[in-house]
């Protein structure tokens, strides 16, 4: 391992960098006055006690942490019910942004099946910038969600807000979603991973790429291996869409990454009209998957109404979907037949 420190270095610097380098079990030796070459245990954990010296700009060449692809190391593929993320597979995640009624529920649950969709997204408790906007129906939709899963046969993922809350939710739920204001809370993302029910980790809305992976670390170092990274746009200046869909960040980390990702063009563009395009552009750029959003009556929904798309066009992008899947040598993974009643899926 090798570190890049600041300088000049006082002697009680000096000393202060050498001692923890000693404790965490390295011999150390200075290759250039800025360079310090560690050799011993190289431990991914150590790379943060290392970070947070003060005298330390750089650690480079560290062990590879959890996240990382191994050289030539293949694809983590996550499956959630019928659907499956990474190495040959793409999939199709869609609903809509709030759970409001069980009709509806189930309207949305039985278009999004029969377009091709093999995971049906719903939010039971919304996490929205304003306390007084519509948060949700809370246990209502957990149980509204729960009876769509077994009219259809689709699995089901919702977000999960607080770590209290991860039982009840995880009872119903086949995957829990970590929204994009939650990609910080490291209790949340700690209990979920204490869990081996999948994870669909969306990027913080202003993270870094390496912020957004160590989000995800903390799922894996807590044993939880079923991780699916969500690109759905962060901040920019332009207010042409509601969020930039950063297509580069989904070809970086397919390299960068063992752990599937995938597109929410939804929250990127914040308009309906724009949704197919990007979706197209998150699967060439690599995603296996997109999440959208859709809703027969988006001038109805209670939230995010305008950037959802209708079935019909739900029904045209999955076509689009499968095609460039089949371009990219992948496939698209469809849901199974169902029978009138289909319990919960044990993935």
């Amino acid at each position: 391992m090798l570190l890049r420190l600041r300088v000049p270095l006082s002697t009680l610097e000096k000393d202060s960098i050498l001692k923890l380098c000693k404790e965490l079990g390295y011999s150390t030796r200075f290759v250039a006055e800025a360079l310090l070459e560690l050799e011993g245990p190289s431990r991914p954990e150590h790379r943060s006690r290392l970070e947070d010296h003060a005298v330390v700009l750089e650690v480079m060449a560290a062990a590879a942490e959890l996240s990382a692809r191994p050289p030539g190391g293949p694809d983590t593929v996550v499956a959630i019910g019928d659907a499956r993320f990474g190495g040959e597979f793409v999939s199709i995640v869609s609903g809509p942004c709030a759970v409001e009624d069980g009709e509806r529920l189930l309207e949305i649950a039985r278009a999004v099946r029969d377009a091709g969709g093999t995971l049906l997204r719903g939010g039971a408790f919304k996490p929205r910038t304003s306390p007084y906007s519509f948060r949700g129906l809370g246990r209502e939709a957990l149980e509204l969600l729960a009876r769509a899963r077994e009219e259809t046969g689709l699995a089901v993922v919702t977000e999960v807000l607080d770590p209290r809350d991860v039982e009840e939710v995880g009872a119903v739920a086949d995957a829990f979603q970590i929204g994009s204001r939650s990609m910080g809370n490291a209790a949340l993302l700690s209990e979920v991973g204490r869990t081996k029910t999948p994870v669909l980790l969306k990027r913080g809305m202003a993270a870094t790429v390496r912020e957004f992976l160590l989000a995800a670390e903390y799922v894996l170092s807590a044993g939880n291996p079923n991780v699916v990274l969500c690109e759905r746009g962060v901040r920019s200046f332009d207010s042409v869409t509601r969020n930039l869909l950063d297509v580069g960040a989904i070809a970086h980390m397919r390299s960068a990454t063992h752990l599937p990702i995938i597109a929410d063009p939804s929250h990127a563009a914040g308009r309906s009209d724009l949704v197919a395009p990007l979706a197209r552009a998150g699967i060439a750029a690599g995603a296996c998957g997109i999440l959208v959003e859709v809703h027969p009556a988006p001038h109805e929904a209670r939230s995010d109404g305008a950037q959802a798309i209708s079935p019909r066009e739900l029904h045209a992008l999955a076509d689009e979907v499968r095609a460039l899947a089949d371009l990219t040598g992948r496939r698209l993974a469809e849901p199974a037949q169902p029978a009138l009643t289909s319990g919960r899926s044990d993935s």
